[in-house]
């Protein structure tokens, strides 16, 4: 890859980035259209993309940037108003701009003219809004609020300028902050001009942070006759009063400094606070060396007179500056990564921890008084590699907002197409997940929530019909639940209507005529593929299509969505998912010949139960239950699931590992014998076989063995079609379950 590629490639992520937070922020404006902050930092993210594609010649990026570039500045200035349809046509140019950058980075171009409609549209709000490149104008308007007038190099320097609106409030909120004068050279390049990159904008930027007195170099200005386009002729010194750090006048000018010459110093104030009283010589001093700006500060009324305002900065600057920047760390506070990289090391890392198992098996074998030193050392190299494994996994941990931050708009949209009001409850945005999750997640998510939108929740007069107020809510929410994560979508709509759903599904063949169904089974017809309850196709549903694509993809990630419904009162959408799809901590289990995993942090408690406390559920013989403290427990046999020779059979002579599964339940599963715990890698079955019900994924042991993690939930709905497939031969010894006794929720008999 050539240094240019590597650059675009950089370019491309950060464009990336920018554009994730260019469309929450616009939807922060959406939201608060009084929210300047927000409003500064859609106009830096349009700015800084214009920057990168002006250095790579993209120049229809370019273009349409640099017109929403202009409209978002006059925003800024107050001369456009930030009302909702502005708002809306700017999340509208958002979307445009993203095709582009897309379109670049592919090296496909978009249709012609996709983008002319919106900078039309941007130019015509903006009345206009930039002088034509063939007007010439020498009235100097646009420079009129920036506190700048061009000057012959030898002339008299101009007075200080009172400082702007937004210096000056920054100076009166900042009051105790420490307030320093940058001087700026600032001396462009024509490749600059020819990227797009314009003085004005830069300067206005600058206004942002402080207070500006900005002087034009007129020097280099041929006549008109001779002048290029192109070319640059001007150069500026220009001063920012500000409390701002150094940083963040350098993040102004980080997209030309490789197409300008630019210098920064700034003069430090004096650490001491000033003293109380006022002596008359210093007064003295200070008017025998006034200082260049008009309104000195206070603080400054005790320093030493300064030499040579304007010279003797130049011949000083470098080491003084340099060693007064702000602290170094800033600099190295993160590094970006390439993703395949840290995959690279992930593996790397699993790798080591199956040889560091290895090493602790072999380890057991050997004699603990003869060799004391190699066991502690094979002791902190678990250690060790554990702290790594932990290390690199929370490496690849993002927060789930990366995902749910493009929810608000999609729910915006939607409400708009189906005349609904909806108001979306997002909360644990900052639970954090794996990376390769996370890109996994928007379209399932998508999905749900379109299916909450247009199914679930009522129109506003239905709502109210039925004594509802006429806004609908949908909860998004995120939370860590038993080492893995939990995804839930929630809305307070019409429910599920089973009559409709169980009508549907036999009409299109999925269950039998005659078919009896629980509420769970036909709450689950709606993720089987080519169903759907809508009356007609619309671009939003009624294909039949999304919700088994949610169910493919959250299984593909070893997780699984469950139903729940209250007709009337609403629905409940949970998709549970593993933290990584790396590792897992684990207890290996034994049954006949074959090592099992199961996720230790399902496990609730593993035991030897008595014969008296096993049953069979009474007129099925297939389904054996586990009674224990009150509660009965369906068990699973892995011996009948999985087919394997030579296992215990009688429960009370195995061992019973007691699971929880998704939604609360529990199930125990029968083996013969627990042969330990450790940290295991997760190998995608998906990805080197294919799936297999009831197991998750596979490892490999410390012994070499390939070993199958087993996926609890799905042996629970193994375990129930096997045995209403094919139920065994009834088992001798165990009792039957006593009357009235629920194998599925646990509860006893009455009394």
């Amino acid at each position: 890859m050539s240094d240019l590629d590597q650059f675009k490639q950089t370019y491309f992520q950060e464009c990336e980035e920018l554009l994730a937070d260019l469309e929450e922020h616009l939807l922060t404006l959406q939201s608060d259209g009084e929210d300047i902050e927000a409003l500064h930092a859609v106009f830096r993210a349009v700015h800084s993309i214009k920057g990168g594609a002006g250095a790579f010649g993209f120049d229809r990026l370019v273009s349409y940037a640099h017109v929403f570039e202009t409209l978002l500045d006059m925003m800024r200035d107050g001369v456009v108003e930030v009302s909702p349809d502005n708002v809306d046509l700017s999340v509208r140019g958002a979307d445009v701009l993203a095709d582009l950058v897309h379109a670049a980075q592919s090296g496909t171009e978009l249709p012609e003219g996709q983008e002319a409609e919106l900078a039309a549209a941007f130019k015509a709000l903006a009345g206009g809004g930039e002088p034509e490149e063939d007007a010439g104008d020498d009235e100097g308007d646009d420079f009129d609020d920036l506190d700048f007038e061009p000057v012959m190099v030898g002339t008299d320097p101009l007075p200080a300028v009172a400082p702007s609106e937004v210096g000056a409030a920054e100076e009166e909120e900042g009051a105790v902050e420490t307030v320093r004068t940058y001087h700026i050279r600032f001396d462009p390049h024509s490749e600059m001009l020819q990227r797009a990159n314009e003085p004005l904008l830069l300067i206005r930027e600058l206004k942002t942070i402080g207070a500006v007195t900005a002087k034009a170099d007129l020097s280099a200005l041929p006549s008109l006759a001779d002048i290029q386009p192109e070319d640059a002729y001007l150069k500026w010194s220009i001063d920012v009063i500000t409390s701002a750090e150094r940083e963040q006048i350098e993040e102004v000018f980080e997209f030309v400094v490789d197409d300008c010459e630019l210098e920064i110093s700034v003069d430090e104030p004096d650490a001491a606070p000033p003293p109380p009283v006022v002596e008359p010589e210093i007064e003295e001093e200070e008017a025998a060396a006034p200082p260049p700006q008009e309104e000195p500060e206070p603080k400054q009324a005790g320093e030493a007179p300064k030499e040579a305002p304007k010279e003797a900065p130049k011949e000083v600057p470098k080491e003084t500056q340099d060693t007064k920047a702000a602290p170094p760390a800033r600099t190295v506070n993160s590094i970006r990564v390439d993703l395949e990289k840290l995959d690279r090391m992930v593996n790397m890392v699993g790798e080591l921890v199956i040889t560091q198992a290895m090493l602790t098996q072999q380890g057991d074998l050997v004699p603990q008084e003869q060799y004391p030193d190699l066991l502690r050392g094979l002791e902190e190299l678990s250690q060790h590699t554990r702290e790594l494994q932990d290390n690199v996994m929370a490496m690849r941990a993002q927060p789930v907002k990366t995902v749910f931050s493009r929810i608000p708009r999609l729910v915006r949209e939607l409400s708009a197409q189906v005349g609904k009001k909806i108001n979306l409850v997002m909360r644990g945005e900052n639970t954090e997940i794996d990376k390769t999750v996370i890109e996994q997640l928007s379209d399932p998510l998508t999905h749900m929530i379109r299916n909450a939108v247009d199914h679930g929740l009522e129109t506003p007069e239905e709502r109210e019909a039925v004594g509802k107020p006429p806004e609908g809510t949908v909860h998004l929410s995120a939370e860590h639940r038993g080492g893995r994560i939990v995804i839930e979508i929630q809305d307070d709509g019409r429910g599920i209507n089973r009559d409709r759903v169980l009508q549907k599904a036999i009409e299109k063949g999925l269950v039998a005529p005659n078919s009896t169904l629980s509420e769970e089974e036909i709450d689950n017809l709606i993720f089987a593929p080519g169903f759907s309850t809508a009356e007609q196709v619309s671009n939003i549903s009624g294909r039949g299509v999304g919700m088994d694509v949610v169910v493919r993809n959250i299984q593909n990630l070893g997780g699984r969505v469950m139903v729940r419904s209250v007709p009337g009162q609403g629905s409940n959408f949970s998709m549970t998912l593993p933290l990584t799809l790396a590792v897992l901590d684990g207890m290996i289990v034994r049954a006949g010949d074959q090592s099992y995993v199961i996720p230790l942090a399902v496990i609730v408690e593993s035991l030897r139960p008595l014969e008296q406390d096993i049953h069979h559920m009474a007129g099925e013989r297939s389904q054996v239950v586990m009674g224990i403290r009150g509660e009965y427990i369906p068990l699973v046999f892995l011996h009948n699931l999985f087919g394997i020779a030579d296992a215990i059979d009688e429960p009370w002579n195995a061992l019973v590992v007691v699971a929880e599964t998704e939604g609360g339940g529990k199930i125990g599963v029968v083996v013969d014998e627990i042969l330990g715990q450790q940290q295991v890698v997760i190998k995608s079955l998906e990805e080197n076989f294919d799936h297999i019900d009831g197991i998750a994924a596979a490892t490999i042991l410390g012994s070499g063995k390939v070993a199958l993690i087993l996926d609890v939930m799905g042996l629970k709905t193994l375990a129930q079609a096997v045995a209403a497939a094919q139920p065994p031969a009834p088992r001798p010894g165990p009792t039957a379950l006593p009357a009235g006794g629920d194998a599925e929720t646990g509860a006893l008999p009455p009394a």
